[in-house]
């Protein structure tokens, strides 16, 4: 079966997609539509059902329900079109430590049967700055290195679609810079990206955000529509004392929940009035500055995971 053109307008067009493990719904009944050649961000707290969505999409895990396609392709019948066509980035790096850069990516040009392996190979390394190290081992590289090797070999066989599961967890800012600029280099050549990641600042790359809390949707958009959406009014204390002052004012009616952001305390709730009266007998201290601020993204994601008891299992 070839996609059709109507098909074609996303990469990813599923309905209904649901995991069940015994009695645990891993995944429940979410819809997901990925226009071709956009790059979206799962988020959510770890056993969210972020990675069993990414697995079942891919065709390693199989649906419990559900239906839609993938690449054009039907995701539940057609698994093994979608693999071809689907580079598939895991949280571990699993790629062979004992093998060189260059082995590895010969090694799994062979597993796909490509042609022309050495050009193919030769124009990868190239492509992702690996010609100086394509003959070190793989267990001797830093883990941006690894990560950079992975990426490679996830895209050597020209991929329509990358699921990237936490791809740049530990890795250093600077790699994790270097890394985005060649996801949005590869999503200008029409790839399909869909990463999930717990970094805001990565979140705030993305073309559109899905949050995923005990495998249900929770929010969705770009980043401006989620803050937008999300109600949140949120307020900085700065200024000697602000720390001692998180203590005091957790749990006092209207504050929703209380963070530090650097140095800046971010006091957030839904009812201005309440929160007003929460900061009020703090206003006159000149040792303190509290303004009224456009809250994060990340103070969102607080508030969500908040929402949901905050738990992270």
């Amino acid at each position: 079966m070839t996609p059709d053109s109507n098909q074609q307008r996303h990469a990813i067009d599923v309905r209904g997609l649901t995991k069940r493990f015994g009695k645990k719904v891993a995944v429940n009944a979410i819809d997901i539509a990925v226009p071709e050649g956009q790059v979206w961000g799962f988020l959510g707290p770890n056993g969210s059902g972020k990675t069993t969505t990414i697995r079942m999409l891919c065709g390693l895990l199989n649906a419990d329900a559900g239906e839609g396609t993938c690449l054009g392709y039907d995701f539940r019948t057609q698994s093994e079109r979608i693999k071809r066509e689907t580079g598939y980035m895991t949280q571990r790096f699993s790629f062979w430590e004992d093998l060189s850069i260059r082995e590895n990516l010969e090694f799994v040009a062979r597993v796909y049967g490509l042609g022309k392996k050495r050009a193919l190979v030769d124009g990868t390394l190239e492509k992702l700055g690996l010609e100086r190290r394509q003959h070190q081992l793989a267990g001797d590289l830093s883990g941006g290195w690894k990560q950079r090797l992975a990426l490679a070999a996830c895209t050597l066989h020209s991929p329509r679609l990358l699921l990237l599961d936490e791809p740049t967890a530990g890795v250093d800012p600077k790699a994790r810079r270097d890394f985005w600029d060649e996801i949005h280099t590869l999503a200008g050549q029409g790839i399909t990206v869909l990463v999930s990641t717990h970094y805001m600042d990565e979140a705030e790359r993305c073309d559109r955000i899905v949050y995923i809390s005990v495998g249900n949707i929770k929010a969705r958009g770009t980043v401006a529509d989620i803050i937008a959406g999300s109600g949140l009014i949120t307020f900085t204390v700065e200024g000697e004392g602000a720390r001692a002052l998180a203590a005091r004012l957790r749990g006092l009616p209207g504050v929703v929940f209380v963070a530090f952001f650097g140095a800046l305390l971010h006091v957030s709730g839904y009812d201005r009035a309440l929160l007003e009266a929460a900061l009020a007998p703090y206003r006159h201290d000149l040792n303190l500055t509290i303004r009224e601020t456009a809250p994060s993204l990340e103070d969102v994601f607080i508030q969500l995971q908040e929402d949901n008891g905050g738990a992270n299992a």
